[in-house]
């Protein structure tokens, strides 16, 4: 039953700096570029430095945030953290020093980003895409990525850490469900797993099973922070907007709320899942002692972020991925001003606002 308390006697462990008060776990969303605001946020919840962070759940570029925040904390604590996410965003930047000439491979299949606007080669290789497989068209299996993981982060040093718990989702494509990868097992293969877009890279293989990017079934996955993490509070940091008012018309636009329906489907029906057992537990038809009243927090981007296009999630640009990290810092920034009492003690997140 989702909601079910992990009962243990043992101390909550997690990332705390000194002036550490608090104790979350966080839910970071995929979404390519726009990961950068989840950057910016992270760079202000370690700058501000009295939330402890007990457990970190990521898909894709959310994946990414969480592994690299968790290797640079062990570096150097919240300042290491932070410096790790900027060398990372810099790092997959257009004008990074990572890349060299498999970033050029993707650059030319996608085209290069003007001042506003859909890349013409995005267009192009949508298009191309529906005949043609990543098979057909990166047979050497090309992804920038990789490089910039393996380079920056240490993952025999992340896997060996107890200080927090890390949950990486990825798609089986052979079963269509879920699989969350733990810490303790963590290493290129499995970010690129999250992070693995079926119709740009080829399936990732693990232990002889294929992958692709885990926000078709968990955007981010909420539920191993029902069950292994101590603490009620649950941040999820949004970056896909769950509603929109205008209708779309055009074939982009079709498409691209098409792309958002999809990857926020998994996130709902673990929003609704929250709601129905915290009722159940205020009711006194589940006890306490046994499961979890979930206090579930978001901070999102509001209308500047959902303003953003879909393709724009492949803009790499360096200034763009810096607009985006304000952003995030200004949301983090206002959340905490307004929410920071409330943490230990409600949820902040109207779960039936959400979900209808």
């Amino acid at each position: 039953m989702t909601g079910r308390r992990r009962r243990s006697s043992a101390r909550v462990k997690g990332l705390a700096g000194p002036k550490a008060e608090k104790t979350v776990s966080l839910a970071l969303q995929g979404g390519g570029a726009h990961g950068a605001f989840t950057w910016g946020v992270l760079d202000a919840i370690l700058e501000d430095g009295r939330l402890a962070i007990e457990a970190l759940s990521g898909t894709s570029a959310g994946a990414m945030n969480a592994v690299v925040l968790s290797e640079g904390w062990l570096e150097g604590g919240a300042d290491g953290a932070r410096a790790k996410l900027e060398s990372f965003w810099r790092a997959i930047s257009v004008d990074g020093k990572y890349g060299g000439s498999e970033r050029s491979l993707i650059d030319t299949m996608l085209g290069a980003w003007g001042s506003n606007g859909t890349p013409p080669g995005l267009i192009w290789f949508e298009m191309f895409s529906k005949v043609a497989s990543p098979y057909d068209v990166n047979p050497l299996n090309i992804n920038p990525l990789r490089g910039v993981i393996a380079d920056l982060i240490d993952f025999e040093k992340v896997r060996a850490s107890q200080d927090v718990k890390l949950f990486i989702a990825a798609t089986n494509v052979r079963t269509g469900k879920i699989k969350v990868f733990n810490g303790d097992e963590l290493s290129p293969d499995h970010l690129m797993a999250s992070a693995c877009l079926p119709m740009l890279f080829q399936a990732v293989e693990i232990a002889g099973e294929a992958y692709w990017d885990g926000g078709y079934m968990g955007n981010p996955a909420l539920f191993p922070l029902f069950y292994e993490a101590h603490c009620d509070d649950i941040m999820l940091v949004q970056i896909n907007p769950l509603q929109r008012k205008e209708l779309p018309t055009n074939a982009r636009a079709i498409q691209d709320r098409l792309n958002e329906i999809t990857f926020n489907a998994s996130l709902l029906r673990e929003l609704r899942a929250i709601e129905f057992v915290n009722k159940l537990v205020d009711s006194g038809k589940l006890p306490t002692e046994e499961y979890k009243r979930v206090l579930m927090h978001r901070i999102d981007g509001g209308p500047p972020l959902a303003q953003l296009t879909s393709s724009s999630r492949m803009n790499a640009d360096w200034d763009f991925l810096l607009r985006l990290r304000d952003m995030g810092r200004a949301a983090a920034k206002r959340w905490l001003k307004r929410n920071y009492e409330a943490i230990g003690k409600a949820g902040t997140l109207d779960l039936k606002e959400a979900i209808s």
